[in-house]
């Protein structure tokens, strides 16, 4: 099995979940990292345990959209974190995204195309007149211009992102069954590597149940 690169979505304000949750994937054969969401980085103890965190790969999904000023001073608030990797909005626009990558220093700056929740049918409610993938080839290029260091986007779009984007690509809306949840565009572990995806981003199919059993049956998965 190749060195696969997988980002654990810790979607949880318990500190002793969390815990749980790094304890039972650490010293396994895969390149581990670990995200956290809006959910756990406004809880009250969340900005105090991300410290704590020593000589782990470390993911502060923000996903920023705001105006240039705000987005800038927003990363430099949580510098102190000293996050691996930290998301904003391509959508927020090319100057958000250079004042941005201006202050993010040794962070590595994602930009979020369009969220897996939404399919053309949800682009169009909202108002775009492009679909998903024109879209998301359009906020690639967009990365592009803006220097960003890495994209998160569909494992379905890793193959068009890539035409334009030539950095590192994360993947959510990875399911290891057909269960979605409350994600639209999806596919399985093996799938998404196989369109090109640098790295994955799994929860609930690692942290619910048994995270042990469930990180087998990735890597079982995984061997296939």
């Amino acid at each position: 099995m190749k060195n696969n690169k997988i980002f654990i979505a810790c979607d949880t304000t318990d500190i002793n979940k969390i815990r749980k949750i790094i304890k039972d994937t650490e010293n396994i054969n895969l390149t581990i990292g670990y995200k956290f969401g809006l959910e756990f980085l406004n809880s009250n103890n969340g900005r105090k345990f991300i410290p704590k965190l020593k000589n782990k790969i470390t993911f502060g999904d923000y996903k920023l959209s705001d105006i240039p000023k705000t987005c800038s001073s927003a990363i430099k608030a949580v510098s102190d974190l000293k996050f691996n990797y930290l998301t904003i909005h391509i959508n927020s626009g090319y100057e958000a995204l250079k004042e941005a990558k201006k202050v993010a220093g040794k962070t590595k700056l994602i930009g979020v195309t369009v969220l897996t929740s939404l399919d053309n049918k949800a682009l169009k409610e909202i108002g775009f007149s492009k679909n998903v993938k024109e879209l998301v080839l359009r906020q690639a290029e967009l990365a592009t211009k803006a220097k960003l260091d890495a994209i998160v986007c569909s494992a379905q779009e890793v193959k068009i992102v890539k035409k334009v984007f030539k950095k590192e690509i994360i993947t959510p809306g990875i399911r290891l069954n057909s269960k979605r949840g409350d994600q639209k565009r999806v596919l399985s572990p093996n799938e998404a590597y196989k369109n090109g995806a640098d790295w994955l981003v799994i929860g609930r199919d690692i942290t619910k149940g048994n995270i042990k059993n469930n990180i087998r049956k990735l890597i079982n998965h995984l061997n296939k």
